[in-house]
């Protein structure tokens, strides 16, 4: 669980992000800026229905864990536990019996099914659906959905049931009942943290399944499997987390209102859009953020039934009658909502050609609209780049484009040769420069065996994982030299060679040498004649010292007998 304990329930972990773009495509609100390689959420534009981080493959989004904050309330010893009925989905081997007694032990005075406060919701719903002076009622049950009204379609704020939702009803119940209590919910919803961070008085602390999973573990507590699988009469209200339920809660019974029961964001903005357009009249609307509603929330625990079968359960263990709950006034059950959206600015057309001609789109065809960058569009994608929510380098075909263009523009440039081999030395690709080495055109070399051309042994290495690096090979056949490099890419199964020709290098360095060997042979040449020349002239010396050193010891002889 994150280690987040304040601020908003939903928040991304930056240096997990992938840049996959999944939690883009499916925000319905598009609430996520990405910059600097990082998809980040927009608390003033989130609806918290929990999609991003339900799909995030990375797991880059976290929501705010509450742990410490519901220890600090049971550390005080008066808390109550309201449990979302889909309970019963979430632990499909736990009943509610089994359910209390995990959550006693972990320190609550008391545990109540949310679905006593569903029960209180219902009837004030029956009530404005009998209500003649309204046109069409929307449910609040579901905070997403308040948000995505006050956020997106604040025109439509009068259509939502001024009426807390089963949460707020059951905290204000448990508080009126037992004065001085704090109320902790738990449930499968991230946007409940936000409601009862707006909403104190009525819940203290909100859990989600994973969250008390965790505090349970801490424990060492377990959820008894099927320790009572009773029927309780009283409670119709378990209906309430699966799509539909609240209307089977309903009597439904006013000849001038339809209901309808929709779920998913999707088919919920779609709704709205239809209001507005004035397509529907006399209705009233159970709306669900989550498809399958409730039962398939995103904060649900490892091993949770699917919506079908929890759906099943859940009609299993409803009741035919309502909670026995006492009489509430207006002013417990009623709320008030918020307008909080933001007048979006309006931008040109010339700006959005203008971001398009940035990518490569200067025609309408070249806008593609396959969605990649996480918009629908290619003009919604120029409009999230112009309010800084987006970059240009999110388009895939843009940069595939570029990295191709650029790839081919330096590989018809380069001066070395590129072969791409198949595993069976079939030439997928070839340059101009290797086709020039070659004597062939690009097209004559595909499909062609190499080995034909070249010796297929440093081929066959490179696949065995022995690359070769600057070898030189004689290519007698087109009386060229050159270094070959070969090597074996495994994750796109392709042999790589680069071939440099030296052919001019290796007559030039020949030339060298047989410059510097026949300079060797003169000045070896040079050096004997001049050492014959010293050994002649130093026999000479050597004669005449000779007859020079006989006539003067002749002299001194001479000289002597002259004395005597």
């Amino acid at each position: 669980m994150s280690s987040l304990t304040e601020g908003f329930p939903l928040a991304s972990v930056g240096l997990d992000c992938r840049s996959c773009y999944k939690c883009i495509r499916s925000c319905p609100t598009k609430a996520i800026s990405f910059h600097d390689g990082v998809a980040r959420i927009l608390p003033e534009e989130c609806v918290l229905c929990g999609q991003c981080y339900r799909v995030c493959p990375q797991g880059a989004k976290e929501i705010r864990d509450d742990r410490e904050k519901a220890k600090a309330i049971l550390k005080e010893g008066n808390a109550y536990c309201s449990l979302a009925p889909s309970f019963l989905s979430a632990y499909p081997k736990a009943s509610f019996e089994g359910m209390e007694k995990a959550l006693l032990s972990l320190g609550f005075l008391g545990v109540e099914e949310t679905a006593v406060g569903a029960t209180v919701t219902k009837r004030e719903y029956d009530r404005l659906a009998d209500d003649p002076k309204r046109d069409v009622t929307i449910s609040t049950c579901c905070h997403s959905v308040i948000l995505l009204v006050e956020r997106y379609y604040p025109d439509l704020l009068p259509l939502l049931a001024p009426i807390k939702s089963p949460m707020r009803s059951h905290g204000a119940l448990l508080k009126k009942e037992h004065p001085g209590a704090k109320v902790i919910f738990v449930g499968p919803c991230i946007s409940k943290k936000h409601e009862a961070d707006r909403y104190p008085d009525d819940v203290d602390c909100v859990l989600t399944f994973p969250e008390l999973d965790a505090l349970l573990k801490e424990r060492g507590i377990q959820i008894p499997e099927e320790y009572s699988f009773a029927k309780r009469g009283e409670s119709k209200a378990r209906l309430f987390p699966m799509e539909g339920g609240i209307l089977k809660t309903m009597d439904c019974d006013s000849p001038s209102t339809h209901y309808l029961s929709l779920s998913g964001m999707e088919e919920c903005m779609g709704a709205l859009e239809a209001i507005r357009r004035g397509e529907i009249h006399h209705a009233f609307l159970e709306m669900s953020s989550c498809r399958g509603s409730c039962l398939h929330g995103p904060a649900l625990p490892l091993g949770a039934f699917s919506p079908e079968a929890g759906a099943l359960k859940i009609m299993d263990m409803a009741g035919e009658k309502d909670f026995a709950v006492p009489p509430m006034n207006p002013r417990e059950t009623s709320t008030q909502f918020f307008s909080s959206s933001r007048k979006k600015k309006e931008y040109s057309e010339e700006e959005i050609a203008s971001v398009l001609a940035k990518i490569g789109k200067t025609k309408k065809k070249d806008e593609l609209n396959c969605s990649s960058c996480g918009y629908s569009s290619c003009r919604e994608k120029a409009v999230a780049v112009l309010e800084g929510k987006a970059n240009l380098t999110m388009c895939l075909p843009y940069l595939m484009d570029k990295a191709q263009s650029l790839s081919r523009e330096v590989v018809s440039r380069s001066d070395l040769g590129i072969l791409v081999l198949d595993e069976s030395l079939k030439i997928e690709m070839a340059n101009p420069a290797m086709a020039a080495l070659l004597g062939m055109s690009q097209s004559e070399l595909i499909g062609k065996d190499a080995g034909d051309f070249l010796d297929p042994e440093p081929f066959a290495s490179a696949l065995m994982g022995e690359a070769t690096r600057k070898k030189k090979i004689q290519l007698d056949r087109y009386q060229k030299i050159l270094l070959e490099d070969v090597s074996y890419d495994s994750k796109y199964r392709a042999l790589i060679c680069f071939y440099e020709d030296v052919t001019k290098k290796e007559e030039e360095k020949a030339k060298r040498q047989k410059l510097a060997r026949e300079s060797a042979a003169l000045t070896d040449e040079i050096l004997d004649k001049n050492m014959r020349t010293v050994q002649e002239i130093a026999q000479l010396l050597g004669e005449s010292t000779a007859e020079t050193k006989v006539a003067l010891n002749h002299l001194k002889d001479a000289m002597k007998n002259d004395d005597d």
